[in-house]
């Protein structure tokens, strides 16, 4: 089901944008944006068909349809540790937009909001967007661990959010309990919310456990929004599906409100609820295949770059994503274009851009491709030096 047959090349350098297939010219393996190269599970595809036989596709409930905000809750509860009812769970038009939602309901222009350095781009221009300023908490690139000491010195009388991705993108880190509940109590002594972006929370290898962040304590659930989407574990970026969840109600009826998802201005097209419900509660035997195949992946991935000498590899507990350090001298820019034009691979630099000032001196491969793409991928880039 993942092997080099099973990828359809030709509808990828038809539909796979955002730096992938679409965007390149021939002969260029992207290795770029995290998005598997493998079509989605049939049982989706089988579910969007069904849904749609009688003809109707009309307004669905503004919060989300019952199914799926039941699918949502219920896949948190039974994997992750936590306690949701589906009237906790929002449906939103992706991960992406959840954060930008989030930043703007928790700040006002001014308000200071710190995130962890390196880290995906979308937070930095999440709290922007809202007028926010962002205060940069490092994290450790070879061991994911967030600098404590540095996160309570950045909270001042402005701070009023406190950002973290778990698993984190791109180092691949999973925050234990322990760590977490150190967050949510140093969120609770200051009176400051968090937002956990949980989009990566079902690419986890060797069965790791995972909690979401308001299980782990009273503290984390009193004061938190938690972000999930579908793209990376089932492969449906383009339908742009995600979900808001929070424990609070009270709150989140507010957030609702203030979001303007009581009209018709927002919510989420039914068909993207259908595939992301179906995907929790009938292709769950497709994704163990794909994560099985994921971890397989890493493994090569990691075992073929430790003996290059031109980059150290991280090994990734989560994510489809590996960000080995640079250990040629280059630049992350100069790195990833020589690449390019050298060994006609597409990857992504460790730049401030990207990931945040903490980033410089890495670069991001995505292996979320067959192994014979990934293989050769990797090999040009050892050999383009």
């Amino acid at each position: 089901m993942f092997t080099n047959n099973d990828i359809n090349f030709e509808a990828l350098k038809r539909k796979a944008y955002n730096g992938r297939w679409a965007t390149l010219e021939d002969g260029i393996i992207p290795l770029t944006a995290a998005d598997p190269d493998f079509r989605t599970a049939p049982e989706i595809e089988q579910g969007i068909i069904e849904y749609i036989k009688d003809g109707y596709l009309s307004y669905g409930p503004f919060s989300g349809l019952p199914e799926f905000k039941k699918s949502v809750a219920d896949h948190f509860n039974q994997e992750k540790h936590g306690t949701f009812s589906p009237e906790n769970v929002l449906a939103v038009n992706s991960a992406a937009q959840g954060m930008f939602l989030i930043a703007s309901y928790v700040l006002q222009p001014g308000d200071e909001a710190i995130i962890l350095d390196p880290v995906d781009f979308l937070f930095k221009k999440s709290v922007e967007t809202a007028g926010g300023i962002v205060r940069l908490c490092p994290v450790d690139t070879t061991t994911g661990e967030i600098d404590f000491e540095k996160l309570v010195s950045l909270i001042t009388q402005k701070t009023k959010l406190i950002s973290i991705c778990n698993p984190h993108n791109p180092l691949g880190k999973v925050y234990s309990k322990e760590i977490l509940k150190k967050v949510s109590e140093i969120a609770s002594s200051h009176d400051v919310w968090v937002m956990s972006d949980e989009i990566w929370s079902d690419i986890i290898y060797d069965n790791k456990d995972f909690h979401t962040y308001s299980s782990v304590s009273d503290e984390a659930k009193r004061k938190s929004f938690t972000v999930y989407g579908f793209s990376k574990s089932f492969g449906i970026a383009g339908l742009r599906i995600g979900a808001v969840l929070c424990n609070d109600q009270e709150i989140l009826e507010d957030f609702i409100e203030k979001s303007n998802f009581n009209s018709t201005i927002e919510g989420v097209s039914t068909l993207s609820q259908i595939a992301g419900s179906v995907a929790l509660e009938k292709a769950k035997p497709w994704y163990k295949d794909f994560l099985n195949h994921l971890q397989h992946n890493r493994d090569l991935a990691f075992k073929i770059l430790s003996r290059s000498e031109i980059v150290t590899p991280n090994f990734p507990e989560a994510t489809f994503v590996l960000f080995p350090k640079i250990e040629n001298g280059m630049s992350s820019d100069q790195f990833t274009q020589h690449v390019l034009q050298q060994g006609k691979v597409a990857i992504v630099p460790g730049s401030e851009r990207w990931f945040g000032k903490g980033a410089e001196g890495h670069i991001r491969i995505c292996f979320s491709t067959s192994q014979e793409i990934l293989e050769e991928g990797l090999n040009r880039i050892i050999t383009s030096f």
